[in-house]
Formats: C-alpha cells, sequence, structure tokens
C-alpha cells in the first residue's frame, strides 16, 4: 500500500545501530500526515501502517508525537538518526527534528527505556539457548546504554560506539543469561544514582504548534 505525506522516513534498527550482519534484515520507519479533512468525520483513518516486505513502520503525525512524548525509545530514534539514514526529509520533518528535546522528560525516558530493557531480558530468559537469545541481550545492553546517556545528557547516540562488544556480550548471554540480569541491575542502579539532565515533564507546547501546522499544511480548502 502506498502510504501519502510522508513526512520522515528512514532506516533504523540494527543497521542504524551498527550491529547488523549478513542476512540482517533492514527495518525502516516514518511517519506520515493524514489529509486534515479525513481526521474531522466519523471514520478517522489507520494510524500505523505496518509490512514486512519491506519491513517498514508507519504512525500518522499525531500518534507518532503522543508515542515520542511518553518516551518511547523504537519512534524517538527517527529524530536522532545519523544524516545519511535519512530517505525522506521534508522541511516539516527537519522542524520535527529542530524540536526533539522538547519530547525529552527524565521520568518517562527513564522508565521507557527500563521498561523496555527488562522486556527484552524477560524474552531472552524465557527463549534461553534459542537463536535469538543474543539478539535480545544486545538490545537490552544498547538499551541500557542509550537511556541513560539520553537522560544524563539529553542527548542519543543512535550508533554504538563498539559494535562487536555488543555481538560479544550477546554470545556470552547466550551461554549465560546471568550475564544479562547483572547488567541490568547496573544501570538500574546507575539511572538511579544519577542526576538527569531533562525536565520532569515534556515541553508539549511546541509539539502542539509544530503539529497544528501540520494540519494546516494538509488541509485541502475547498475551490
Amino acid at each position: 500500500m502506498t502510504v501519502q505525506n510522508i513526512l520522515l522516513s528512514g532506516i533504523v534498527g540494527s543497521t542504524a545501530y551498527g550491529l547488523a550482519r549478513e542476512g540482517s534484515d533492514t527495518d525502516r520507519l516514518g511517519m506520515f500526515a493524514a489529509p486534515t479533512e479525513s481526521l474531522l468525520g466519523l471514520h478517522t483513518p489507520r494510524e500505523s501502517h505496518v509490512t514486512t516486505s519491506p519491513d517498514r513502520t508507519l504512525h500518522e503525525a499525531a500518534k507518532w508525537c503522543r508515542l515520542a512524548l511518553g518516551g518511547n525509545p523504537t519512534v524517538m530514534e527517527l529524530v536522532w538518526l545519523p544524516g545519511e539514514l535519512y530517505e525522506v526529509r521534508t522541511p516539516l520533518g527537519d522542524e520535527l527534528i529542530g524540536i526533539r528535546g522538547a519530547f525529552l522528560s527524565a521520568p518517562r525516558v527513564k522508565d521507557a527505556y527500563l521498561g523496555y530493557a527488562a522486556q527484552q531480558f524477560r524474552k531472552l530468559e524465557s527463549r534461553a539457548g534459542d537463536h535469538r537469545t543474543a539478539k535480545h541481550a544486545r538490545h537490552l545492553k544498547r538499551l541500557c546504554h542509550q537511556g541513560l546517556e539520553l537522560y544524563t545528557t539529553g542527548q542519543l547516540t543512535v550508533r554504538v560506539e563498539d559494535p562487536e562488544e555488543y555481538h560479544r556480550f550477546g554470545d556470552s548471554v547466550a551461554a549465560d543469561p546471568s550475564c544479562a540480569r547483572s547488567l541490568l541491575a547496573r544501570y538500574e542502579s546507575a539511572f538511579a544514582e544519577s542526576r538527569s539532565a531533562l525536565p520532569d515533564r515534556p515541553d508539549e507546547a511546541p509539539v502542539e504548534a509544530w503539529l497544528l501546522r501540520v494540519r494546516a499544511e494538509f488541509y485541502a480548502t475547498a475551490a
């Protein structure tokens, strides 16, 4: 299905993190604007379009904003990608990147990143010995590291510094899952002991103003 009015889209996942190896999928994430008139009637359009061939997720602008304001790590990386990974980058998309700090708040970043990391831990525990255990372990380590960076500095580096270290960690956890438990515990302590650079609440005003500009841009007035 062709999705119109894509504002921002790029390559995410293992390719963006620098963790891809031969055979890895290429994941794409983006945001689109629904025609404003379509939001005014009884039946509103779908807020997300997900395909597997290719692997792509597109969220409507308002939904993306709600997820990002909640600290969702998956959607958050869209506005922190290295420039070469963007495949669609419109002026409104650039505006969104320019206000990315407005989405951040200390409690939501902490809860979201540690929550997603704990979810990866539960998955690898339940699949001990499964071929995906190492992958869950790599994601756990990445979420912990990126979350703490965002929490303490207000910045997010999507590409990991030493990909091989993450692969070695994944292999270690595949052999002994207790390695993952100790890493998660260390990061939980680090979050608790660190002072955040983020405010207690996100700044919704610039986000609301941006979304209203999107609605104005895609409102077709009657002739």
